[in-house]
């Protein structure tokens, strides 16, 4: 039987939020069978649980965020999608996330040092079967037109992969990987897709931090990019870390969904806000998807028996 995973042992965090600068405390820890990824805002006077779910995600703008029955006057948390994408990566379903403030701290602007705690706490097996959300038919959202034209979409596919277009006009990214494909059965997520950072353009800082977005933002937690280059001195990563960052973003996004997905997803420019909506789109037809588990492990898609060993 494929089985359900959670964490060993519970791991903490400190960092600051991307939009807020604050700084913020994160613990994470081990969950029981069936109990899905949890995040607890543990700063409130009665602290809220909040699952992570389709229809919690209630803000799409700048990141990813939940809230409490998806109100977004409710009790949020921001920013999930890296944390989500760490946690798809490795195949964990179950798991508390004790935060104290409305942000997930941006560390790295990666993945890489969520992947690093994770490990660090180490996965256990539960005694349940891991279900997934599988894709029975193509979904597919598109909006704008010609030069603003930005789509994405899901086919079946016996694993779980990922394709993505980015097009930003722009010199610094124009030079480097346009496209990049991804296949989760690999086994390679933390060296391939886990260090892409998150990037931002010098000339939307000002506008932004005016509107009080991206306080915590600085080139030791995102590629900064002015007119004509990448500012930070280390440069890439990767040669296509654009392309593989938002990539690792559809990762967290489609994560979303409460279950690990077998699904071919490819996208043309699409971001947090246009994945929400493809999932939503997919839930909304019953006919397009179902749940199944694995009792034998050799029917599974390649790559998703093994667990990630420690760091």
């Amino acid at each position: 039987m494929l089985k359900q995973r959670t964490l060993k042992s519970l791991t903490r965090a400190v960092g600051v939020g991307m939009h807020s600068g604050q700084k913020v405390e994160l613990t994470l820890r081990p969950a029981a069978v069936d109990t899905g990824i949890v995040f607890r805002r543990v700063d409130l006077t009665h602290p809220v649980d909040i699952p992570v779910r389709p229809d919690s995600v209630s803000d799409t703008r700048m990141a990813s965020t939940i809230s409490a029955g998806g109100d977004p006057g409710a009790p949020k948390v921001q920013t999930i999608e890296h944390l989500m994408s760490a946690c798809c990566g490795l195949g964990l379903d179950n798991l508390i996330v004790d935060i104290n403030a409305d942000e997930v701290p941006i560390l790295d602007g990666s993945a890489a040092s969520f992947v690093f705690l994770l490990q660090s706490a180490g996965i256990a097996l539960q005694d349940a079967p891991k279900r997934f959300l599988r894709v029975l038919k193509t979904v597919e959202v598109r909006q704008g037109d010609g030069p603003k034209l930005m789509w994405a979409r899901l086919e079946p596919y016996h694993g779980f992969k990922l394709s993505f277009e980015i097009d930003f006009g722009h010199p610094a990214v124009d030079a480097t990987g346009q496209r990049t494909t991804f296949d989760m059965g690999s086994g390679r997520y933390k060296r391939d897709i886990a260090r892409a950072r998150t990037f931002g353009f010098t000339k939307d800082f000002d506008a932004m931090r005016a509107r009080g977005l991206t306080l915590g933002g600085s080139m030791d937690n995102a590629i900064v990019v002015d007119d004509s280059r990448v500012l930070n001195a280390e440069g890439l990563r990767y040669d296509d870390e654009f392309a593989k960052h938002k990539i690792l973003d559809a990762i967290g996004d489609l994560y979303n969904a409460g279950r690990p997905m077998l699904a071919a997803y490819t996208a043309f420019k699409s971001g947090h806000a246009l994945n929400n909506l493809l999932l939503r789109k997919l839930l909304d037809d019953r006919s397009a998807w179902d749940i199944v588990a694995f009792d034998d492990e050799s029917q599974a898609p390649a790559g998703f028996a093994e667990l990630a060993p420690a760091w």
